[in-house]
């Protein structure tokens, strides 16, 4: 899909979302290749480099190249050490500070908006930042706010061929496509290793699944009876029936590429899903809140002049001593530092490595250090 002038559509962006290990950032590379080389339609039009932004910290090489990569901005290791955290709760808290300059990747993927078709973000395994965290919230709608957007959930297929997992993850899944309300892929990975047909049987026939669940494991106690485990999962793969009607779902290789063209098609398909069913729901939402906040400060501005209008009744000369003063300069207390986030496509020789730490609040004086990579 390409084109120009006023018809050109903006760019989809693919969110991709996943367990660790799942296969994210192999997917994020077989995807980036196969646009960078696709145009099997339009022979006479040349491929469009898709955008892509990296949101993991704590990656150490990546199978592509980023134009906008947290790492550049934020040191995780440095976050752990100065905030006494793990390697789970630094990535979280490096995404979190990161996120709080989010206006400024979204400026640079705008102005990115009209040479691309496509946009990819690669998240970390921390599954947690979309389903709990205000960062994934704060990504995922602030992305959907300003362009087409869906949301590809990355399955790790080889091990969700025990029941347990399959379930576990197909939660997850619905908790992350209620959580964001955008449209939703399911893409089970690595169909090189295990084909992924088991799984669609499982969703589309419950006693398929109930076989299953009844065939992997000890499936009743001592006493003959179904076991507590066995009970929530056929309770759960109920409730999960109608969540599996309208879902997409896709099965690819990230190692061979197979697959691929089906999940750029679904991709494709879910823009119009969005622009039907998704941005006339965001607009509204969109447009409540502003009325909320609307209403809010009408309230504090006529609450505040009710309490001035006593006041004044009550200290009527305080009033003509309140008065300010044109000729009086006012000092800047703070000072609003801009993080230089860099879009690799504008920067010059030399960007490799260099960071730019968010976590201080104040710039210090050994600002031109270089952090190392984490290893």
């Amino acid at each position: 899909m390409t084109g120009s002038g006023d018809d050109k559509k903006p760019p989809i962006v693919i969110i991709t979302i996943g367990m660790a290990g799942a296969g994210k950032s192999t997917f994020v590379q077989r995807i980036n290749a196969h646009l960078r080389s696709r145009s099997p339609t339009q022979p006479d039009v040349e491929p469009r480099p898709p955008y892509v932004v990296n949101l993991d910290p704590a990656v150490v090489n990546l199978g592509f190249e980023a134009n906008i990569d947290i790492r550049d901005t934020v040191n995780y290791t440095e976050v752990m050490k100065q905030y006494n955290l793990g390697p789970n709760g630094g990535i979280l808290t490096a995404l979190n500070l990161f996120t709080t300059k989010f206006d400024q990747v979204l400026g640079l993927m705008e102005k990115r908006a009209d040479s691309v078709d496509y946009m990819i973000l690669d998240t970390p395994g921390q599954i947690e930042i979309f389903t709990w965290s205000a960062s994934g919230a704060i990504i995922t709608d602030a992305v959907a706010s300003s362009m087409p957007a869906v949301v590809a959930y990355i399955i790790d297929t080889p091990r969700t061929t025990a029941p347990a997992t399959f379930m576990s993850n197909m939660l997850y899944a619905c908790s992350i496509l209620y959580k964001t309300k955008l449209p939703f892929i399911l893409v089970f990975n690595k169909t090189d290793v295990q084909p992924h047909e088991f799984a669609l049987e499982w969703m589309q026939d419950f006693e398929a699944f109930q076989e299953a669940l009844a065939t992997h494991g000890s499936s009743t106690d001592s006493e003959g009876e179904p076991t507590y485990m066995n009970s929530l999962m056929n309770s759960m793969s109920l409730v999960l029936d109608e969540f599996y009607k309208g879902l997409k779902t896709v099965g690819v290789s990230s190692v061979t590429g197979d697959g691929v063209e089906d999940f750029i098609k679904a991709v494709d398909a879910s823009r119009e899903e969005y622009e039907k069913l998704y941005l006339p729901e965001l607009e509204r939402a969109k447009a409540a809140r502003e009325a909320s906040l609307a209403s809010v400060k009408e309230e504090s501005m006529s609450r505040m002049m009710k309490d001035l209008a006593v006041d004044r009744a009550k200290n009527p000369n305080a009033a003509k001593l309140d008065r300010w003063d044109p000729n009086a300069e006012e000092e800047e207390d703070d000072e609003d530092y801009e993080v230089g986030l860099i879009d690799r496509r504008d920067a010059d020789e030399g960007w490799p490595g260099q960071y730019s730490s968010i976590v201080d609040s104040k710039r210090q004086e050994d600002e031109g250090t270089v952090w190392p990579r984490p290893q």
